[in-house]
């Protein structure tokens, strides 16, 4: 009899068994109520590995009775698709054919529209999946004919019933009782990172490596550690899950929490993601702390040298230093939201000939042309300022900078309004 992988005997055939994803499964879950009417529309599911997308898709087709078949669109072509349309209206395929195409993200544009000739039709119904978010990736012709359902990695609490029952088939198949450490399980559910095939292969490979004492085995914590695999941590770097994690880093740093600030620069550094965890700590000392505290760019400008110089994993230390001084210093985005006002007007065309007494005049002739003949330099006049114009006249009474509440901010305002006598 030919080897079966646990995983693939323990996939639920029904959707009260699939693990996790009670917000579109559950008694109430709008897909469970499409799939129990019976006509399914085209649909994309999004969501990590492990967490049901297959399984689901195997159960619409044994509700609904129509023939699955399954392409991947690593290796699938058009020319593959076209040969499930002909098992259409066949005695191999009565009730339709429902196509599960797994990773769509790799079919190009081209390929990718040439979908809906099928899906339009009726011919086929279309199940689609990806681990990558189908707004980015899908194109929108393809994404208004379906209905996107995305699945949530799974929780370790939720991961533990599939385990149990994993490791009761494999008590089974061995014919040994698994008596289990403390912290065994919990460190199973955990590892495999909301994976639940993952967290199955983690029990089959314990038992592979086991040695039974008589009808018993023992699974310590210590050979659990062993065999586990590093934590399967949702990263990719050209991935939606990218730029999901330095968007809650900067978020983070921004509300001023340190510990999310670190929790997040963590995950970027176990994923040796160093590049792009300088760049975004960069970023947050220009945007989100910007004028409340000036000397926060080249400070966090010296922790990033020090990072690259040190390399993984000593980078942690200077840029956990640039975390928690950022998070917890003054805030100010007044800095981002002056040039982004200013640079708004540029793109509207709201911009107009520089004024003629600050163009350069330096050069024989300029006079002539009238540049700079007016000029009053400012350090010839008290307190280093005089009253001219600087903007072209169209945007003369143009406003794109507002001081921020912040005490270093405040203090500029207070000495300029001083000065300017405002």
């Amino acid at each position: 009899m030919a080897y079966r992988p646990l995983a693939d005997e323990i996939r639920p055939q029904t959707l009260d068994e699939v693990v996790g994803q009670r917000h579109i499964l559950g008694e109430n879950g709008v897909l469970r109520r499409i799939i129990e009417g019976g006509n399914i529309p085209n649909m994309v599911f999004y969501g990590p590995s492990g967490t049901g997308k297959t399984t689901v898709a195997n159960i619409i087709a044994r509700q609904t009775d129509r023939t699955l078949h399954r392409l991947n669109a690593t290796t699938a072509s058009i020319s593959d698709i076209r040969e499930v349309i002909a098992d259409v209206d066949t005695l191999l395929a009565p009730n339709g054919v429902l196509l599960y195409l797994d990773e769509i993200q790799y079919f190009n544009k081209k390929q990718q529209q040439s979908l809906l000739e099928f899906m339009e039709n009726g011919k086929i119904t279309l199940i689609a999946s990806t681990t990558e978010n189908p707004y980015f990736c899908v194109f929108n012709a393809v994404l208004s004919r379906a209905t996107v359902f995305e699945f949530k990695s799974v929780t370790d609490e939720e991961v533990k019933p599939a385990l149990l029952r994993a490791i009761g088939i494999m008590e089974q198949r061995r014919g040994l009782k698994a008596e289990l450490e403390e912290g065994v399980l919990d460190y199973l559910a955990a590892s495999c990172g909301g994976d639940v095939r993952k967290g199955v292969s983690g029990v089959e490979l314990l038992f592979s490596a086991a040695r039974p004492a008589g009808d018993r085995v023992t699974f310590t914590l210590e050979d659990t550690l062993l065999l586990g695999q590093k934590s399967a941590m949702r990263y990719d770097r050209d991935g939606d899950n990218h730029y999901d994690i330095l968007s809650a880093l900067q978020k983070s740093i921004r509300g001023s929490d340190p510990d999310a600030g670190l929790h997040y620069l963590a995950r970027l550094l176990e994923a040796g993601d160093l590049v792009s965890a300088c760049r975004r700590l960069m970023v947050i000392a220009c945007e989100d702390v910007g004028l409340a505290y000036p000397q926060i760019i080249p400070i966090v400008k010296g922790c990033i040298d020090a990072a690259n110089m040190l390399g993984l994993p000593e980078a942690r230390i200077p840029l956990g230093d640039a975390v928690i001084l950022m998070a917890t210093a003054p805030k100010s985005n007044s800095g981002i939201r002056g040039i982004d006002a200013a640079m708004s007007d540029i793109r509207q065309g709201n911009y107009g000939p520089i004024p003629a007494h600050i163009m350069d005049s330096h050069y024989a002739g300029a006079k002539k042309l009238g540049r700079g003949t007016t000029y009053q330099f400012p350090h010839d006049y008290p307190n280093h300022w005089v009253q001219q114009q600087y903007l072209p006249d169209k945007l003369k009474d143009a406003h794109y900078y507002e001081y921020g509440e912040n005490k270093t901010e405040q203090a500029a305002r207070a000495y300029w309004e001083r000065v300017k006598g405002l």
